[in-house]
């Protein structure tokens, strides 16, 4: 690998990690365990393996290996942040998983080159992390759960 291809992948890596750090800014700031650092790094590694996979290999079906590895990978991760609270019925890190999940796709989309599908999905995903934070979503949500108690009772 020459000099250039690899400055090239420092440049992929350096975006992925801004990507990430903004979809994990708005989990940073309210607290949350998963933030900045978990969701960067997340996306600089699916970045990171896509890229180098991608400038070696001559067949796109490697590519595409790497890729479904990638996948299953941090859905396996994220499978191990959900956790269920049995005793009280309720599931806990569902929003995490998932949105780890998409910000690896995320990396993977840099890795590929694919940087305003990347920067969308980013924009998209941090808009996703920062709804429960705005007044007329919380509201919105209120109001449809107040008429799904409301037609279940009457039933």
């Amino acid at each position: 690998m020459d000099i250039n291809a690899e400055l090239i992948i420092v440049s992929k890596l350096i975006i992925s990690f801004f990507l990430g750090a903004f979809i994990g800014f708005d989990r940073e700031r309210h607290g949350q365990d998963a933030g900045i650092r978990t969701y960067a790094a997340v996306c600089i590694g699916a970045t990171l393996f896509t890229a180098i996979t991608a400038h070696l290999v001559s067949n796109p079906a490697d590519t595409s290996r790497v890729i479904a590895n990638i996948v299953t990978g941090v859905g396996f991760l994220g499978a191990g942040i959900i956790y269920r609270n049995n005793s009280v019925g309720t599931s806990h890190g569902l929003t995490t998983a998932a949105t780890i999940w998409c910000t690896s796709a995320v990396g993977v989309a840099v890795g590929l080159n694919m940087f305003i599908i990347s920067i969308v999905a980013s924009l998209a995903l941090y808009f996703l992390l920062s709804l429960h934070h705005q007044k007329w979503y919380l509201k919105w949500k209120q109001k449809m759960v107040h008429e799904y108690v409301k037609e279940n009772d009457d039933n």
